[in-house]
């Protein structure tokens, strides 16, 4: 094994890729001369040339556009957003084309595209660069929407989103591009739907996916110390969903606090929340807890901006809450 940042992860898994097929380009703002927004695509210009890693204009929905038709006709492009917030510009061809083209030509037209780059808040950027849409992609039939935690998730699930036959929605985060953890030497690729329990636990489960699941981690080094033990599932992957791994661990804990950065209105802890009912009521010791974003745009001021994100106390009175531990 060997240690390696989030950034060479997603550097790494690309790079390997585009060695094998030559069919798979990358394309983006300042992906080539610049190496990245955030230094994820670093050297590749050097290796692959201009023709496969391609710095496009501050036009989103033109480069989307150009890259699904691309796919359609044979080549598997590889599309960075700085964020996902400017993926806003082109959510035209994401949705009604990327994702729908497939069934619309009756299976006769694959589109094998990642559409990759930062979701999610990152600081001091204010309402419109702070926002998560991993709900409002796996709200589409005909995308996959993964949201990998660590370096080595990153990487395995990126490899498998590129060699995927159907549009990927692939989203990271600014804050995790430095964060180092352990890949494997050799080749490997993880299964796109498949959720990683993180932690095993009797207690209580905690759901969660993406950065914000460190949060979770840190609840549960401390709950440990008070007797408290936590399961933590990582989604890993959003749409499609591994909702029987949360059901089995739910069946053995009997407890259920999903975080999430996200909105609370139609977000994945809501999805997964009915799902548990539905499968699992049951099995149940406690209403299921569910710890958000507020429900509003994101503030900028750093006061606000901290009562705006879920934070580890909300995580550790969740699982108190549904311990009944006052």
């Amino acid at each position: 094994m060997k240690t390696i940042q989030f950034r060479e992860a997603v550097c790494e898994a690309m790079s390997e890729e585009m060695r094998r097929d030559e069919t798979i380009f990358l394309m983006g703002e300042e992906v080539a001369e610049y190496n990245g927004a955030y230094k994820a695509s670093k050297g590749m210009l050097d290796e692959f040339g201009a023709k496969r890693v391609i710095d496009t204009p501050i036009a989103e929905l033109g480069f989307a556009g150009i890259s699904t038709g691309a796919a359609m006709n044979g080549l598997r492009p590889i599309v960075e957003f700085m964020t996902f917030n400017f993926s806003m510009v082109a959510i035209d061809q994401i949705i009604n084309n990327a994702a729908k083209m497939k069934q619309m030509s009756g299976g006769q037209i694959n589109v094998p595209i990642v559409f990759r780059g930062p979701t999610g808040s990152a600081g001091q950027l204010g309402a419109t660069h702070s926002q998560s849409f991993e709900s409002w992609f796996a709200n589409c039939p005909g995308l996959k929407v993964i949201v990998p935690s660590t370096p080595y998730d990153c990487k395995g699930l990126l490899k498998s989103a590129i060699r995927d036959n159907d549009p990927v929605i692939f989203m990271e985060s600014e804050q995790m591009y430095a964060d180092k953890g352990e890949v494997p030497e050799g080749e490997y690729l993880l299964p796109i739907g498949v959720a990683d329990v993180k932690r095993k636990g009797t207690d209580v489960t905690i759901v969660s996916f993406g950065k914000i699941i460190k949060i979770a981690f840190e609840a549960a080094d401390i709950l440990a110390k008070e007797g408290i033990s936590c399961e933590i599932i990582d989604l890993r992957t959003v749409r499609p969903i591994d909702y029987a791994t949360v059901i089995e661990s739910v069946k053995k804990t009997n407890r259920l606090v999903c975080l999430e950065e996200a909105w609370p209105l139609g977000s994945i802890a809501t999805e997964i929340t009915y799902k548990v009912q539905q499968e699992a009521f049951d099995y149940l010791d406690a209403p299921i807890k569910r710890i958000t974003t507020l429900d509003t745009p994101a503030p900028y001021s750093p006061t606000l901006l901290k009562v705006w994100l879920p934070q580890l106390e909300q995580v550790l009175d969740a699982v108190k809450s549904v311990m009944y531990i006052k």
